[in-house]
């Protein structure tokens, strides 16, 4: 009976466990079964939600036009000489261009940037790559940023940028472990320019010197390269001479300047715009520029669908100017051809202005700027408004009128005697013709400048100090006569900014006026002290001329628009003639000056000191100066001349100097001079319409 109940029990056990068993499965079936009715439920509900609550508005999305402004540049404005001859023109070129579109990704830039390498070679002329270029270059190969970041040891948590940050540092700091080819250097110049786009503006990638089989590789591969097209770009020329640049200025040709970019980008420009650098083309950007074509793209999805012009953009305005280009290329050869005749071994240039006395107006600006370590010489045309020059005698006519105006001398009392000036505790000063005393002499105003005399004008300065001077006596002058002295010279311009509409220009040099230096007062007097430019000089015998205007330099007379020919078009604004200052003497004051710097030409003193510019038709009346100077501890001199033409009714003034010579009696300043004015009647003003004295 035991073993029945054994055998039977153990049947009934395996037989409970194989039921168990056959139970399970259809449990986790069922288990599965409704897992996956469950997402099935899930999924049928999210459908629902997306083609039935929101269908529409997805529908809506996806057909979706993005409407904005893609912008172009377009053609700078000329700059035209006083006669309508073009002194800086645009010279038109074939160019390879980039329109950087709303979405588009770096890595997109990069594969459009190497296939668009393939075809052009973009150098530094095109556009400037910096270091950091090279590197943003290098890390758009997702290779090279991802073997670099597992150099770093990063945080598990560092980003994105932290990791390209961190990887930009090593590269920085381990220069030898990378490098590009020169092939990748031009494929880094064409990444930098696209990736320094903005969304919708169109950037060169090589405005000049694509050749004919670059246009047509890259034209057969538009359709590979989104955004790449073939434009038009347009680069200054020169059709005057380069010459010109030194006053005209220079165009940026690789983008923005380095030291203007934030200021300019928030201007509303591009990185690689091009903007004026210099002078002209600098003061005058806003104008010259013009306004960009404002193009109205539509896109769908990433598609352009169409593309209006909204605007097509304004070529830059054209400025004229009061420069003849002929004169102004003249007088640059006078001053090369007469210049070494001067002694140049320790010169430093040579400048002039030709102004017109009675509005301003610069017929010509010229200038060499001399190299005295290597002899070089460049053409420095500025240099007449940034050069401050210790010009001489010159000024005297400015030290004149501070007599009269201070009522030491009146213009029917003004004679002293030439004398040398000696008072204690200073080494004599006297005038060039007198340094023993031998030819002392009684001299009225216009005779002191006929013979240039510095005794005269320092017994001027000592009595508009309350001093009579005596041979042998104490120096009491204050050191407020440096402010008197320097107030008469401020008044004809001397010694502060003229206001040119150039920048860069310099107020000059004023020496110490303490107490310690008062005896430098009297070198003060005679134009041996304080520095001058000579654009200064120009606007000072200007005043003389005109009877007592201080008027304001200026070099642009119009500017105007353009006619669709290109040629000048209407005017936009004319430069009006501008007084800045009328000085307060009366007419016999002018008079007495004008006689005396007649006189300098024409005198018959065997002192006078322009005497070869006496037969000189129209007239010539004019100042000379020389300064004694110092120039790398050698004994040299500054020698100057203004002087206006004709004496009786002055149409031009002409203004130069020459420091640093060693040959003062040379003569160079003169010759200079009378080319100058025989060359202004010839090419600029006819001497016939005025009278010939």
């Amino acid at each position: 009976m035991k073993f029945f109940d054994r055998i039977t029990n153990y049947f009934s056990s395996n037989h409970g466990k194989h039921k168990n068993a056959q139970s399970i499965i259809p449990s986790r079936l069922n288990l599965l079964l409704w897992i996956v009715g469950i997402l099935l439920l899930m999924l049928a509900g999210r459908l629902f939600y997306l083609q039935v609550l929101n269908g529409s508005s997805y529908k809506a999305e996806v057909k979706r036009s993005d409407t904005t402004i893609q912008t172009n540049n377009v053609q700078r404005g000329m700059i035209y000489d006083s006669r309508g001859r073009v002194i800086v023109g645009n010279q038109t070129h074939q160019a390879i261009t980039y329109t950087k579109s709303s979405d588009v990704t770096a890595d997109q830039l990069y594969k459009i940037a190497n296939r668009l390498g393939k075809y052009i070679t973009v150098s530094n002329s095109d556009t400037r790559l910096t270091d950091r270029n090279e590197q943003d270059y290098y890390l758009a190969n997702k290779d090279n940023l991802k073997r670099i970041v597992k150099k770093l040891n990063l945080s598990k948590d560092a980003s994105d940028d932290d990791q390209y940050d961190a990887a930009l540092k090593y590269l920085k700091s381990h220069p030898s472990e990378w490098h590009l080819s020169s092939h990748e250097k031009s494929n880094a110049r064409i990444y930098a320019a696209m990736t320094g786009a903005y969304s919708l503006s169109t950037t060169y990638i090589k405005k000049s010197g694509v050749t004919s089989r670059e246009l047509a590789e890259v034209g057969e591969h538009l359709n590979q390269m989104p955004g790449v097209k073939i434009g038009t770009a347009w680069t200054r020329n020169y059709p005057q001479g380069k010459n010109f640049q030194s006053l005209t200025g220079t165009v940026s040709t690789t983008g923005l300047p380095s030291d203007q970019v934030n200021s300019l980008l928030s201007q509303g420009y591009s990185r690689s715009d091009s903007v004026g650098q210099s002078y002209l083309e600098k003061m005058f950007q806003g104008t010259l520029a013009g306004s960009k074509s404002q193009t109205q793209v539509t896109t769908r999805g990433n598609k352009v669908t169409d593309e209006t012009v909204k605007y097509p953009g304004k070529k830059g305005d054209n400025l004229v100017l009061t420069i003849n280009a002929k004169f102004q290329k003249r007088v640059q050869q006078i001053l090369e051809q007469n210049y070494s005749s001067a002694g140049i071994s320790y010169s430093s240039g040579v400048y002039a202005v030709v102004m017109n006395p009675h509005t301003g107006a610069i017929y010509a600006m010229a200038g060499i700027d001399r190299n005295i370590k290597t002899g070089k010489q460049t053409v420095d045309e500025i240099g007449a408004i940034n050069h401050p020059i210790t010009m001489g005698s010159v000024v005297k006519g400015a030290t004149i009128m501070g007599g009269l105006m201070s009522g030491v001398i009146t213009p029917s009392d003004n004679t002293l005697t030439d004398q040398p000036i000696k008072v204690a505790g200073t080494s004599t000063k006297s005038s060039w013709f007198n340094k023993t005393g031998s030819a002392n002499m009684a001299l009225s105003a216009p005779m002191a400048l006929e013979v240039s005399s510095n005794s005269y004008m320092m017994q001027l300065i000592m009595k508009e100090g309350g001093m009579n001077y005596k041979p042998g006596a104490q120096l009491t002058l204050k050191p407020s006569i440096f402010a008197k002295e320097r107030q008469y010279f401020n008044m004809f311009g001397l010694g502060q900014k003229t206001g040119i509409d150039l920048p860069g220009e310099t107020a000059g040099y004023n020496g110490p006026s303490t107490q310690k230096h008062i005896g430098s007062a009297l070198d003060l007097a005679y134009g041996n002290y304080d520095g001058y430019t000579v654009i200064q000089l120009a606007q000072y015998m200007s005043t003389i001329a005109n009877g007592g205007n201080r008027m304001r330099p200026y070099v642009v007379k119009e500017i105007r628009g353009s006619k669709s020919n290109g040629k000048l078009g209407r005017v936009v604004s004319t430069t009006q003639p501008q007084v800045q200052f009328t000085i307060p003497a009366s007419k016999e004051d002018f008079d007495l000056i004008r006689q005396g710097l007649y006189l300098v030409t024409h005198g018959t003193n065997s002192y006078v000191t322009a005497k070869s510019l006496g037969s000189a038709k129209p007239s010539i009346s004019g100042k000379t100066g020389t300064a004694e100077t110092v120039t790398n501890g050698h004994q040299t001199s500054t020698i100057s001349f203004a002087g206006y033409s004709p004496s009786k009714n002055p149409q031009v003034v002409v203004a130069l100097a020459i420091p640093g010579v060693t040959n003062e009696n040379g003569g160079a300043n003169l010759n200079m001079a009378k080319q100058i004015f025989s060359a202004y009647w010839k090419m600029v003003q006819d001497s016939k319409s005025t009278t010939n004295d």
